[in-house]
């Protein structure tokens, strides 16, 4: 669905996006993540039309945006960080609006807007100036405006930005359902919502793409965690010979448990059970087996902060 190969952009000597290459799949929802400044808009605007890149190239359902710029947004739905509206207008008005801007057919356009604001729960406000909205209701609206013509492709721009706890679990579910007919790029500095909607993510970091990871590969820490009644001295070397192990770490020891991490050249999931039926062989009592997990926030921090990390 969306291919890009080398994009760059600058703004005079400043290169604000340095050669990025990525591709998603149709009903992906991807986390675009990176600190303020690193990009992650500007790829955004040029993924949209919105912005030229200084040179790459964009291509979206199968199609160059170079070349078929309009063709291109219209498949696209995009609602920008600051969400601009116009707040003399009521919802209605403003979703009539937009269904215009986006060649919604005049026939179609009445059934698309109710559509939009039930999806986004507009109901109770739907008649009233968007001036006299709270934040959050406004961020509805933005996202109703990017979704009535129901988009091949949607781009979300920090969409959860001023929702209380309830509409943000509402906006979540929504994103995941949109994915089920659209693939999705989410921009968010939130990283549990990273961990609730998305499969994967992309990390931006100076201008240019530093990880691109599935979100369960990048939170292994290709390491399996044993605790056994066996010392050191007897399962350590039995640990480090069993096939797809090339390390072993005692990481803790507590009334007769021992903690082992062992590094892995392979799978956790083809390591466990000949580890599992190698400690029962020996007479060891098993008490816990499972791959470590990694923290999403402390990955990005390490990766913001130039260190190194293993995702595949």
């Amino acid at each position: 669905m969306i291919r890009t190969h080398e994009l760059t952009r600058h703004y005079g000597e400043f290169t604000a996006v340095d050669q990025v290459s990525f591709e998603i799949g149709k009903g992906e929802i991807v986390g675009l993540l990176g600190h303020n400044g690193a990009g992650k808009t500007t790829i955004m605007k040029m993924l949209t039309g919105y912005l030229e890149p200084s040179s790459g190239r964009i291509e979206i359902d199968g199609m160059d945006i170079d070349a078929q710029r309009t063709a291109v947004q219209q498949r696209i739905g995009y609602l920008p960080e600051n969400c601009p509206l116009y707040l003399e207008m009521t919802v209605l008005d403003f979703l009539g609006y937009a269904a215009q801007l986006h060649a919604v057919p005049p026939g179609r356009r009445a059934q698309a807007i109710r559509e939009a604001i039930a999806r986004t729960e507009l109901e109770t406000k739907a008649t009233q100036p968007i001036a006299t909205l709270s934040r959050g209701f406004r961020q509805r609206v933005g996202v109703a405006q990017a979704i009535l013509h129901k988009p091949r492709i949607l781009i979300l721009d920090e969409p959860t930005n001023g929702l209380d706890p309830a509409q943000i679990r509402h906006m979540r579910g929504l994103i995941t359902e949109l994915a089920e007919e659209a693939t999705v790029i989410v921009s968010t500095h939130i990283m549990q919502e990273v961990n609730a909607i998305c499969d994967r993510v992309l990390i931006i970091r100076n201008g240019r793409k530093v990880l691109d990871a599935q979100l369960q590969t990048l939170k292994n820490a290709h390491r399996l965690i044993t605790v056994v009644d066996q010392p050191p001295e007897r399962a350590r070397q039995r640990l480090a010979t069993a096939p797809g192990v090339s390390g072993v770490e005692v990481i803790a020891s507590d009334d007769g448990r021992y903690h082992y991490a062992m590094d892995l050249e392979r799978d956790s999931a083809e390591v466990a059970p000949q580890v599992a039926a190698d400690l029962l062989q020996q007479g060891a009592r098993l008490f816990a087996l499972y791959p470590e997990q990694r923290d999403l926030e402390t990955l990005f921090n390490k990766i913001n902060q130039g260190e190194e990390v293993v995702s595949a």
